[in-house]
């Protein structure tokens, strides 16, 4: 079993050591950074099983830090992000970021070791979906998705999404025809602690059409249904066929 690592980037004394005191027996190593600067240096550079970001920080700051470690194309590392009770415009741009879950100060200990034992058991199942010895292969239309290398292809050329992005347009392709409420997608998707922020996943439907679809003002695969959701275009042409690559 891989060794569990978290890196935690909190500039406020009181609050890193008691996080540390309390996840110290979640983890096999725990390493905290006190800035922006040590802390992006830290996430970029080194492998980590979990990062857990205030968004306030000396120098760049928790939102710069996740961008970044997106930017990289990690698709299992967990970000959890700490933020201020006031401060929804924070919450809302952290899980817009490519943050997994948030939490707002002051919160419970109690609380932050259930998110993270809850993150750390998604990523496990992820892990576990995938199989050595065959890849599902999801085809729909021009897209085709390797779920195994987490690759998409639109008419034979590249895709280049965020690990959030793949995860949803997998799930839609995964259920064609079916209709999704944003909530459905806010707990299917991105998972526990993301109630009330349904407007995210117009964001990331947005970004993802600007990518798969020929005309994003006129998508024919992920298709609004207006007062309800999302579903995954149905047509005969465009249904989804999972396939078994060897």
């Amino acid at each position: 079993m891989d060794r569990r690592r978290i890196l935690l980037v909190e500039d406020e004394r009181d609050i890193a050591e008691l996080v540390s005191l309390h996840l110290k027996d979640l983890c096999d190593e725990l390493v905290v950074a006190r800035d922006g600067h040590a802390g992006l240096a830290l996430a970029v550079e080194q492998t980590w099983s979990m990062i857990i970001l205030d968004i306030r920080l000396p120098g760049p700051s928790g939102l710069d830090i996740c961008r970044s470690v997106r930017s990289r194309g990690d698709q299992y590392q967990p970000i959890l992000m700490l933020t201020s009770m006031s401060a929804e415009l924070d919450r809302v741009l952290g899980l817009e970021s490519g943050a997994d879950d948030y939490l707002t100060k002051p919160f419970s200990v109690l609380e932050l070791a259930a998110r993270v034992r809850a993150m750390f058991r998604r990523v496990s199942n992820l892990h576990e979906k995938e199989t050595p010895k065959a890849t599902a292969a999801i085809r729909a239309g021009k897209i085709a998705i390797d779920t195994e290398r987490r690759e998409v292809t639109m008419a034979g050329k590249p895709v280049d999404l965020t690990a959030r992005e793949f995860d949803l347009l997998c799930y839609f392709a995964r259920h064609p025809g079916r209709v999704f409420r944003r909530a459905d997608l806010l707990d299917q998707v991105w998972g526990y602690g993301h109630e009330g922020y349904e407007h995210t996943v117009n964001s990331h439907i947005n970004r993802l059409r600007a990518k798969i679809e020929e005309d994003p003002s006129k998508p024919e695969t992920i298709v609004t249904v207006w007062g309800i959701g999302y579903k995954f275009a149905d047509d005969p042409s465009q249904k989804p066929q999972l396939s078994i690559a060897k």
